[in-house]
């Protein structure tokens, strides 16, 4: 038997990071292997992940529903067919909605394997711009997970966590919250939490009702969107990028009324470089993108050379981290957000001409 994991969260919330404590402290001895579908062409958690021994299989375009479906469908049966995993852990895009993985996953019917859980890793310091900024992305990620983690919680003053708890009973009043921080708690104690089974069905029971109520609607009506945002996104990209298409008897529900792709919100910039970057360099760029002069930069994440070694960095809205890294193949860099001014990116990082 194989279990599924399903681990959801908002762009640099710590799914990479909660899955590495997994790894450490509740998954030992189990054959692992994880499905990364991120947004934008260059894919980077894999490298941050790879050295720990688990098995990485991409999807780098577009979401898990509609046309990739099938895609989403062979690439699970290869990986159960090929690896025989014990469990498999699927990791969203960051601006993925929860409940397009859990339908397509549910869809699949594999023998003998089992959605196992299904959580939502949220940034306590920005939960509540994010409900408001982005609302259709983040709140269904939010109110279809049967755990959520919150995360950087640490230092939290009372009032402020406690606020960020109430926001998310309020999404999601049957899903179990977890708000003490990480270090505090052991891998098996937070996967004991996810796998909390009467919401797990209550989820999915919901979900499958309103799968076969959209299907109805979908073979009796014709609709007609249009699409209004707050903001106009170009997408300019040296790599080709998926353009999501709505193929006849499509079921995902994507033709519903509000329900937008990430790409019609989202843009991402991605680059591979061999460039070298010092730390302080690096620093300062980062520091850069919260101007605002590059676009609402929303995550900005790489891998790059530092000449006689490596540096990793994460980025989200006021907070940076760079670390020591192992050599990769070439560098990487990737930045998520919208209204991205890729030009100005490229002469940040020093990759003009």
């Amino acid at each position: 038997m194989t279990k599924i994991d399903i681990f959801s969260g908002f762009l640099g919330a710590g799914k990479t990071t909660l899955i590495k404590k997994l790894m450490e402290e509740a998954y030992q001895g189990e054959k692992l292997v994880l499905i990364e579908n991120e947004f934008g062409e260059i894919g980077i958690d894999s490298g941050f992940l790879e050295d720990a021994g688990i098995t990485i299989t991409e999807m780098n375009s577009g979401c898990i529903c509609c046309s990739l479906v099938g895609d989403f469908g062979r690439a699970l049966e290869q990986v159960v067919d090929t690896y025989h995993p014990d469990r498999i852990l699927i990791e969203p895009s960051g601006v993925g909605k929860l409940s397009d993985v859990i339908t397509a996953v549910t869809r699949l019917s594999l023998p003998d394997v089992v959605l196992n859980s299904f959580t939502t890793v949220a940034d306590a310091g920005k939960c509540r711009i994010y409900a408001k900024n982005f609302g259709e992305f983040y709140n269904d990620q939010v109110e279809h997970a049967a755990c959520i983690i919150l995360s950087r919680t640490g230092n939290m003053p009372e009032e402020k966590l406690n606020a960020a708890v109430k926001l998310m009973q309020k999404k999601n009043p049957n899903a179990t919250i977890i708000a003490t921080p990480w270090d505090q708690l052991s891998g098996r104690q937070i996967l004991d939490a996810m796998e909390h089974r009467d919401c797990l069905a209550d989820i999915l029971l919901e979900l499958s009702d309103r799968d076969e109520a959209g299907e109805h609607a979908h073979h009796h009506h014709d609709h007609e969107h249009e699409h209004h945002h707050d903001h106009e996104h170009e997408h300019h990209h040296e790599h080709e990028h998926h353009h999501h298409d709505h193929e006849e008897g499509c079921s995902c529900g994507c033709h519903e009324h509000g329900h937008h792709h990430a790409d019609e919100v989202f843009s991402s910039w991605g680059r591979e470089t061999a460039g070298t970057y010092t730390a302080e360099q690096l620093r300062a760029a980062l520091e850069e993108l919260d101007t605002g002069k590059y676009g609402s930069v929303l995550r900005a994440k790489g891998m790059v050379s530092a000449g006689d070694g490596w540096l990793f960095f994460d980025y989200v809205p006021g907070e940076q981290n760079i670390r020591p890294g192992t050599a990769q193949v070439i560098g990487r860099l990737c930045v998520i957000g919208s209204g991205l001014q890729e030009e100005k990116l490229e002469a940040l990082f020093g990759l003009e001409g």
